[in-house]
């Protein structure tokens, strides 16, 4: 197991604090808590501008290679391709984690292709590798209510209501994250699109 390709994980978010509690910020608390399970600490990146964090899965298991992009979400394909060919990642092993807002509050989903929904991360993503079949970890955060611009939404922080879930959640979307790893997209869509 050693020798197979590393898991690239892809915490989508926007660097600062200002933007930390963001719903559109929820990629980069998914990554840090991956990276505490496997006893990581993030560090920064020198050749592309993001922090990135390495470690096991399980003892021997497979190797994940976990990534916050230091830019701006509609610019994170770049330093994800970059890092992607450094550690010679397939696109079939990159894992995107990010807010979702066509998928309810409370609802982790995975998935691997299709379209971005609107999401400039993903865009730049599949702009930068080129494909749009890297796997998804969509943890949901429902639409804005009334007529609130999506995109004021995104940038809004969840509400107090969200935050007693969030930590739930957040464990959960990296049970998801885990699962893709160890068992494929298949695999994780059976066993958390049910609760």
């Amino acid at each position: 197991m050693v020798d197979e390709a590393p898991w690239l994980v892809v915490g989508l978010g926007n660097p600062g604090r200002e933007y930390a509690g963001n719903r559109h910020n929820v990629g980069f608390m998914v990554a840090d808590l991956l990276a505490s399970r496997v006893g990581a600490k993030f560090g920064r990146a020198k050749r592309a501008q993001t922090e990135v964090a390495e470690g096991r899965l399980g003892f021997g298991g497979p190797k994940l290679v976990l990534l916050k992009p230091l830019t701006y979400m509609n610019l994170s394909g770049t330093p994800v391709v970059s890092l992607a060919q450094f550690f010679k990642v397939p696109v079939a092993n990159v894992i995107a984690v990010h807010d979702e807002l066509d998928v309810p509050f409370g609802q982790i989903r995975a998935k691997r292709g299709g379209g971005e929904g609107g999401h400039n991360g993903l865009r730049s993503m599949s702009k930068s590798l080129a494909s749009k079949e890297y796997a998804r970890v969509r943890f949901g955060i429902g639409r804005p209510p009334g007529r609130q611009d999506p995109a004021d939404y995104v940038l809004s922080d969840f509400s107090a209501v969200e935050r007693k879930e969030l930590d739930f959640l957040v464990d959960r979307a990296a049970d998801v994250a885990e699962a893709i790893v160890v068992e494929g997209v298949e695999w994780a869509q059976n066993r958390y699109h049910g609760t």
